[in-house]
């Protein structure tokens, strides 16, 4: 067996016995030691281990809940930025159909007006030749006159000349379109 020496702190009979009381006071300590650090330890401090837990899970969900509002604004945007460059696209193509719409517009016109110049011109060159051939033709009446004046001595009237000269260029300008 164990010796006295051996074992100084438990209470022990001289005869070798154990105290029961000792134990049994030792046991009551302990377990109303155990009780109290139950009750002003361990419940406050599970209390806080709880509380740290639930904030812990709280700043998780809050930080999951922030990163997909992140996610979903920058899916806004992208489609913001999608919708914008669609409507950028669109306006360029709008103007560029416009332009061309008014180009054509611009082109049409100025067919038109050297048409119009060309037909005026061509009216113009028309009367021109007309008044020439006119101013010819009494000039050339006049110079028949003259001269017919000259070869019968005798004066014919104008009106009778004229006519004359006139078949005759009609006749000459018969001729001339064949």
């Amino acid at each position: 067996m164990l010796s006295h020496s051996l074992l100084p702190n438990v209470a022990m009979t001289d005869g070798g016995g154990l105290y029961y009381g000792n134990m049994i006071f030792t046991a009551l300590v302990f377990i109303i030691l155990i009780a109290l650090i139950m009750h002003f330890a361990w419940k406050p401090l599970s209390e806080t281990m709880k509380k740290r837990a639930d904030k812990i899970a709280d700043d998780i969900n809050s930080a999951e809940k922030s990163r997909q509002d992140a996610e979903d604004l920058a899916k806004q945007r992208e489609q913001a930025l999608s919708k914008s460059r669609e409507d950028a696209t669109d306006i360029i193509n709008n103007a560029k159909q416009s332009a061309q719409v008014q180009s054509d517009k611009i082109i049409s016109s100025a067919k038109n007006d050297v048409q119009s110049m060309k037909t005026t011109a061509q009216k113009d060159i028309e009367q021109e030749r007309q008044d020439a051939l006119s101013n010819t033709k009494n000039d050339v009446a006049n110079l028949s006159i003259e001269i017919a004046s000259k070869i019968i001595q005798k004066e014919l009237k104008a009106d009778d000349q004229k006519a004359l000269i006139d078949s005759y260029i009609e006749g000459l300008g018969k001729q001339n379109a064949r």
